[in-house]
């Protein structure tokens, strides 16, 4: 199979926002407790966090990490997790029925996110409380003392802010799941009124409104349309979530699942240039996916055995083991959001450790990578700087969720820093390898090129902790340079990394 790939200097998609490739922690399971934090782990540091995962994660090169939720924020109050530990009170998370002892709240995860070379991404519970809860937690965040709350987190040990601008305004609030789900109309004039408040005591903050928590919800996307009329003027963003499934087993169908992502970013982005022209704005909000990632392995047999426990303390959840299937997914995930990187500019990986997650840890041991951990490792560290309008030439194949599916998932960044084109490239077919010709008009010519593989012939070889090395990427040769750039083949469902210098 052949594939004529085209990337011109001149036809650009726009830079990219490193927040691209932001992650996610939420008090569930043990993505917290025996994930980052594990007092007496042999390598937990004298906060009680685990080294180990920090450096995993620092390898990541993630900007930002959401935190605390999650469904848990939307029945979590913030100041349970202040003051000595010894005071702090153990609450029942109705989100995932289980306990939460507090014994991690915003200090403790500052001081993991300074470690982990992140920045915070913090969310406020507009489930069960509202503005009020609100502003308090941003004064004890960001302001520098003088008040009731910045006192307080003085006295708690923090003498200076951590001065946090990136704020969520809640929860996939159009769950009927959700603690204090709301309709889009009382969440659009909450969320409104909190924003203002919020506003009112730093207005460079940086605020997202929920936007509908995935494409098949049946208010979808009329909700977007009404909370964004509420609240336009006072938000930057508009959250979005989606999650990926493959029950039926069916790789083609499971690998098309990109192209729904795709309108569903679409689609978004029309609701968002509706209410922009209906409000004569000249203000454009954008989109933060700060939920994504494949969720099916555990995903119904954990919701069957959570209804039945009783309010246990961090117990292994949503566990699920990826395989290399899923860095196929991944990849073509990924490769979405950098073709939309003019409408995207956050989004976060859910989630970071042990649940649903690229790092998986064994308390009081050892701490590994899942086969998902390299596309995202490869995409955040190598695709930073302008994402590129690629001109795609491949054969198609028709799926249940869209017709006219490429077999050649590509996307295209150029980093003029470095003089380096990168290519993601996901070959979708399975029966045979693909060859590239891959064009490079308008940078020059290249000189080196470095192609790093991901490929496994069983589709669902995993990594353990008995065996953490069975999908790992290697560097191949083969590829040749000509006078119009590279021609590359890359075999039958892999994924490659192919990074040009110019």
């Amino acid at each position: 199979m052949k594939a004529q790939v085209t990337a011109h200097a001149r036809y650009t998609i726009g830079d990219i926002d490193k927040r691209l490739y932001g992650s996610f922690l939420e008090h569930l399971g043990r993505a917290v407790y025996t994930g980052i934090y594990e007092p007496g782990h042999p390598t937990a540091d004298e906060n009680g966090m685990r080294q180990d995962v920090l450096d995993l994660v620092r390898n990541l090169n993630t900007p930002i990490c959401r935190y605390p939720g999650g469904n848990f924020v939307s029945a979590y109050n913030w100041e349970d997790g202040i003051g000595r530990k010894s005071d702090r009170p153990t609450r029942l998370d109705l989100a995932w029925r289980t306990a939460e002892s507090n014994q991690v709240g915003i200090h403790e995860f500052a001081d993991w996110a300074k470690a982990a070379e992140t920045e915070m991404m913090l969310a406020v519970n507009l489930g069960s409380r509202g503005l009020d809860a609100a502003r308090n937690f941003v004064e004890y965040v960001n302001h520098p003392g003088g008040s009731y709350w910045s006192d307080l987190r003085r006295k708690n040990g923090q003498a200076d802010p951590w001065n946090v601008t990136l704020w969520c305004l809640g929860n996939e609030m159009d769950g009927p799941w959700q603690v204090g789900h709301k309709t889009a109309a009382e969440y659009g004039h909450l969320a409104n009124e909190t924003a203002k408040a919020l506003r009112a005591f730093d207005d460079k903050l940086e605020l997202v409104v929920c936007g509908s928590s995935h494409s098949d919800m049946p208010t979808y996307p009329q909700w977007e349309a009404t909370v964004l009329e509420e609240t336009y003027d006072q938000v930057d963003y508009i959250s979005l979530h989606m999650y990926f499934e493959n029950y039926e087993k069916k790789t083609s169908e499971f690998l098309a699942l990109p192209e729904k992502l795709d309108r569903y970013i679409g689609t978004v982005s029309g609701v968002i240039d509706y209410v922009k022209a209906k409000k004569r704005s000249k203000k454009t909000v954008r989109i933060s996916f700060d939920e994504w990632n494949v969720w099916y392995h555990e995903r119904r047999s954990d919701a069957k055995r959570m209804k039945q426990w009783d309010w246990p303390h961090a117990p292994v959840l949503l566990e699920d083991v990826y395989n290399f299937e899923d860095v196929l997914q991944v990849g073509c995930i990924l490769n979405t959001f950098i073709r939309r990187a003019d409408v995207v500019r956050i989004a976060c990986i859910a989630q970071l450790v042990n649940v649903i997650a690229p790092i998986m840890t064994a308390p009081g041991g050892a701490a590994w990578r899942q086969t998902i951990y390299y596309p995202f490792q490869f995409a955040s560290n190598h695709g930073r700087g302008t994402a590129l309008r690629l001109d795609v030439d491949c054969p198609r194949y028709d799926a249940d969720v869209a017709a006219d599916v490429s077999y050649l998932d590509i996307a295209g960044v150029h980093d003029a820093d470095s003089g380096t084109l990168t290519f993601f490239a996901i070959n979708r077919y399975g029966e045979e390898a693909m060859t590239i010709d891959l064009s490079i008009e308008g940078f020059g010519k290249a000189r080196n090129v470095e192609h790093t593989l991901i490929k496994n012939d069983d589709l669902e070889a995993s990594n353990t902790k008995e065996a953490p090395d069975t999908v790992t990427p290697i560097k191949i040769d083969g590829a040749k340079i000509s006078d119009k750039g590279v021609e590359v083949t890359i075999p039958p469902y892999s994924y490659s990394m192919i990074r040009i210098k110019l």
